[in-house]
């Protein structure tokens, strides 16, 4: 669903401290990210050619280092002024900029990772794309419940993705735009966002932040701003029977802001198109997104 286009010139990336076209970056082959995915990452859209919700990405970003006891977690001051330099460089006005930290390179392969000061490997690159106009806004995406079976810490953003890039696949193989994974009958979240739903009664459920799914950014925003808009919450999982008989359906990410979803395995929600309330969050949303952004 994510609708990313590269730039038709070469880019200028970030690695460990210098600014460097694409074609120049190298990664060692030991490097602990590539050998076992020992690495955690951030997507910080752009709009206008500001940042959105950058003091969140920072905070998720050390909280899953500390969780993988990471050392060395790059500072707000310093990721800020990369991500800074990196819209400037690539004249990014709309779209995302991507940033990794890996545990470094010990030197070799083993699975014991280093008791020593290993120095972190870290990387960022910008990614053009059309982040307010999209037709899905509108049209709203389509999607497919398949089984949840990632590892049990979905709440640290690991490039682990996988499974996640598996069943986006399948979705894609039965036509529709993306899967939402389901756990004991119950919708954790979607591949690449998290999942909501809009009951007939007008309330607003989204699935408790526990470790089965990723603590997103765009998330915490949007149901801020619901709140603010006095639309009730409910805070529980809900399952893949009562989503199909929702009134509304919704996805939040960095990379799609506020998406209705219209279609659930095949099951036409309402009359096809954005709800009331995923319209007015989603406007809400980018409105928030162009006043605060830095």
């Amino acid at each position: 669903m994510q609708a990313l286009a590269q730039s038709p010139r070469m880019r200028t990336v970030y690695l460990n401290g210098q600014y460097i076209p694409e074609s120049e970056a190298k990664v060692s082959v030991f490097d602990r990210g590539f050998l076992f995915a020992d690495a955690v990452y951030e997507v910080v859209s752009v709009i206008d050619a500001k940042l959105i919700d950058f003091e969140g990405h920072v905070v998720r970003l050390h909280r899953s280092m500390a969780e993988l006891k990471m050392p060395h977690p790059p500072t707000r001051e310093a990721l800020l002024s990369m991500c800074r330099e990196l819209v400037a460089r690539n004249d990014l006005v709309e779209g995302m900029i991507y940033f990794e930290v890996t545990r470094g390179n010990p030197g070799d392969r083993d699975f014991l990772f280093p008791a020593g000061d290993l120095q972190p490997t870290i990387v960022g690159f910008t990614q053009k794309a059309s982040l307010v106009d999209r037709p899905q806004a509108e049209s709203g995406l389509s999607v497919v419940t398949l089984p949840d079976r990632r590892w049990q810490m979905a709440h640290v953003k690991t490039t682990q993705l996988l499974y996640a890039s598996l069943m986006k696949a399948e979705a894609k193989a039965y036509g529709a735009d993306d899967a939402w994974l389901v756990r004991d009958g119950f919708v954790t979240e979607g591949t690449s966002q998290n999942a909501h739903i809009v009951t007939k009664q007008g309330k607003l459920v989204t699935h408790p932040l526990d470790s089965s799914i990723l603590h997103g950014i765009t998330q915490a925003s949007v149901l801020e701003l619901a709140r603010q808009g006095a639309v009730e919450i409910e805070t529980r999982a809900f399952t893949v029977e009562e989503a199909k008989d929702a009134a509304e359906a919704m996805v939040t990410a960095a990379s799609a802001f506020v998406l209705p979803v219209t279609r659930i395995d095949g099951v036409q929600l309402g009359d096809g198109k954005c709800g009331p309330i995923t319209r007015k969050l989603r406007e809400t949303y980018i409105e928030f997104a162009r006043n605060s952004a830095i």
